[in-house]
């Protein structure tokens, strides 16, 4: 039984994971960025170029400092389990992901970059005696990336770029578990796992092939990520040996992404831009959990699809010193309703977004964005996720959202 609950638990911690980097997924790194929509990849004519396509890079000269951070405010609620339609809401949460890049020009053809990003640093929390507590009460997730990117342009149409990643990640989750139905109490297990070394690399091509149309591509390698961990149980003097304790270990590879983008000079005052951006799910394929104490492993398939973003953005420079922003974006949920969880709820996303960019001085510019995602409302009627003793499955309505605000300096000389 302990080997089962511990399984369950990791099951919860990888779940939510991925719940993250399929569903909440926060690619804007960048205020001016988020505000175009994330289409960016055929764009990227900031400091967060280091992100969206090193090869942007090449359309700097001398240094640039780039220094943001993001305000976020998700909420979820859940209305069931059916046949009962009461409403529960998740508890309301901030988070503030920062991220830094720099950049220098040796050249016209040579450039480095560097880039410090929080990719994934969301959560949810449940009250502790929601219905679905057995399936989740807190999750939090953070990963730290650190990337160094190199650009060199043969020609002056034509730039390419490539980069290393380095990642490491912390995760907590806490959640009830119900041993017996005999049991008056609820144990409550929580686990905390760290990564402190996983590796990735990048690489990019921009192509302008007339003065007003450029062509992007970037490429993100997947991640893989060896999470070690320890779990902690609290509960019934007469069930501490079958509660999940001590330490436990499971890998979590992160998908790959391919992104293509155009960019459109309509006017000398109006620039449009389209990004298609897949995310290779499918490589998710199987849970494997292995429990040190026993050696044992447990494997669970997990039938992830690859999934797909496409987005749209503009940029109209007002005057020489501000410039204004807009975008839209739609992120396809790779996740079939049978594997839902309220660990972070995901569906089909809508985002939209706007900002403005001000030049205060020839050499700092300050940008203030804004993003609304409003996830597609998602009735789940085949779940396979077990919440209770008696077997009974987490069947219900999911609605979920989030407000971004971001705010971002660049510093040039």
């Amino acid at each position: 039984m302990k080997s089962n609950l511990l399984f369950l638990i990791v099951t919860l911690l990888l779940i939510s994971t991925n719940a993250f980097a399929g569903g909440f997924q926060l690619n804007e790194h960048g205020a001016k960025a988020l505000a175009m929509g994330g289409a960016f990849t055929a764009i990227a004519n900031d400091p967060s170029a280091v992100y969206w396509n090193g090869a942007g890079l090449s359309q700097f000269s001398g240094t640039h400092l780039m220094l943001g951070t993001s305000l976020i405010a998700p909420q979820s609620a859940f209305r069931g389990v059916y046949p009962d339609i009461t409403k529960y809401r998740g508890m309301n949460l901030v988070f503030f992901p920062t991220h830094f890049f720099g950049t220098h020009s040796f050249n016209e053809k040579f450039s480095v970059g560097f880039g410090f990003t929080t990719p994934f640093g969301l959560g949810t929390e449940w009250d502790s005696d929601w219905v679905g507590r057995y399936l989740a009460v807190k999750t939090q997730l953070m990963t730290f990336t650190l990337s160094p990117v190199v650009t060199y342009a043969p020609v002056k149409q034509i730039a390419i770029s490539a980069g290393f990643v380095y990642s490491f990640a912390h995760v907590v989750i806490e959640r009830k578990v119900q041993p017996s139905t005999i049991l008056a109490n609820d144990a409550y297990v929580s686990l905390e796992g760290n990564d402190n070394a996983a590796f990735g690399f990048n690489a990019g091509l921009m192509i302008k092939p007339t003065s007003f149309l450029t062509i992007g591509a970037s490429y993100h390698s997947e991640v893989k990520y060896g999470f070690t961990g320890t779990a902690t149980s609290t509960g019934p003097a007469q069930l501490q040996s079958q509660l999940p304790s001590g330490d436990i270990s499971a890998e979590l590879t992160t998908p790959q992404n391919i992104a293509v983008g155009i960019a459109v000079d309509i006017t000398k005052d109006l620039k449009v831009s389209a990004d298609y951006q897949m995310v290779g799910w499918s490589s998710y394929d199987k849970l494997e959990v292995t429990f040190e104490e026993t050696g044992t492993k447990s494997t669970s398939p997990r039938l992830y699809d690859d999934s797909y973003i496409i987005r749209f953005g503009a940029d109209y420079r007002l005057n020489k010193q501000v410039s204004l922003m807009g975008g839209v974006y739609f992120d396809k949920n790779p996740v079939s309703t049978k594997y839902l969880n309220p660990s972070l709820p995901e569906s089909d996303r809508l985002g939209l977004s706007c900002g403005i960019e001000g030049r205060l001085f020839d050499n700092f510019t300050i940008t203030g964005s804004y993003l609304f995602i409003r996830a597609k409302q998602l009735t789940v009627s085949d779940s396979k996720e077990i919440y209770s003793g008696l077997g009974s499955t987490f069947n219900g309505t999911y609605n979920s959202s989030a407000n971004i605000f971001s705010l971002g300096f660049v510093y040039s000389f």
